[in-house]
């Protein structure tokens, strides 16, 4: 049986995952924004980032805020693969999006590295911002957040180190 407490892979793993998974997306994003298996490797993407919410430093609050955006990007990726009209799906996202801002802040905000603070605010702040505005702003205006987040993830696995590891706990990859 898997224990809970053990952590099976380091934070560098976790960080890489999703960056591994959205990077063909977010270039998807800038040459062919309708190709048709961006919503699934957007899905497996954003299942990638329950193990790194669930390993970032941040209050509960926080976490659930990252789960729910793990959740609500999910259904909606879930609705555009099910050909679930686009202006239903999209506001799914969006409202996700926020949750996402919520997310990389806080958890970025308790980082012990500097660079992974500045770029988790800003891409945070961008991310979910655009909910806000998205009615007023192209779709475009969205896309610089998904670079950013590469960066983010980029920076976490270099710089963001896990806690020490528990006293009678073995060592993660």
């Amino acid at each position: 049986m898997l224990d809970p407490r053990r952590h099976y892979a380091s934070l560098r793993v976790v960080a890489l995952l999703p960056l591994l998974l959205f990077l063909p997306a977010v270039i998807a994003f800038f040459t062919d924004p309708d190709v048709a298996w961006g919503e699934y490797l957007g899905v497996f993407f954003h299942l990638s980032i329950l193990f790194l919410v669930s390993r970032l430093d941040a209050a509960p609050w926080a976490k659930a805020a990252g789960y729910g955006w793990v959740a609500l990007d999910v259904l909606a990726g879930i609705l555009m693969i099910n050909a679930i009209e686009y202006d239903t799906a999209w506001a799914v996202r969006l409202g996700g999006h926020v949750l996402a801002g919520v997310w990389i802040v806080a958890s970025s905000l308790v980082s012990h590295s500097w660079p992974v603070r500045v770029v988790g605010v800003i891409t945070g702040v961008w991310l979910g911002g655009y909910s806000f505005a998205g009615t007023a702003l192209a779709e475009e205006f969205l896309r610089p957040a998904g670079i950013m987040i590469l960066v983010w993830f980029a920076l976490l696995a270099i710089f963001h180190r896990d806690s020490p590891v528990p006293a009678g706990q073995p060592a993660t990859l």
